[in-house]
């Protein structure tokens, strides 16, 4: 099986930044795409940003050019910069990863528990 483990959540003043690390583990042959997403209270979970294996991202209009996606494939990490944070930032954040295991050899999106982030005004 695949773990993602989640941290770097915390509270923070608006303008602050903060740094999202995911590491994901298990018996892991290739990670395609991973990502973040947040929900906030009483919200549907939103995409915030993806990454591809190849580097690619793609970012929701609301954190373009605050938040910087990346990724170590060699360590399967992905890690979200948060800077100038909002308090319409506040969510818990979930990162995800399309894996191919070792096992089934297909791909399969596996969800870490979330982190909570929370900015004040």
């Amino acid at each position: 099986q695949v773990q993602l483990g989640e941290s770097g959540g915390g509270l923070v003043q608006a303008g602050e930044s903060l740094r999202l690390s995911c590491a994901a583990s298990g018996r892991i042959f290739s990670i395609n795409d991973m990502g973040w997403y947040r929900q906030a209270p009483g919200k549907q979970r939103e995409l915030v940003a993806t990454i591809t294996g190849g580097g690619s991202t793609n970012y929701a209009d609301s954190v373009k050019g605050r938040f910087t996606i990346s990724r170590d494939n060699a360590k399967n990490t992905v890690n979200l910069q948060m800077n100038s944070l909002k308090p319409e930032d506040t969510a818990v954040y979930y990162c995800n990863a399309e894996v191919i295991t070792r096992t089934l050899r297909l791909p399969y999106t596996y969800w870490g528990q979330g982190t909570q982030v929370t900015v004040s005004s």
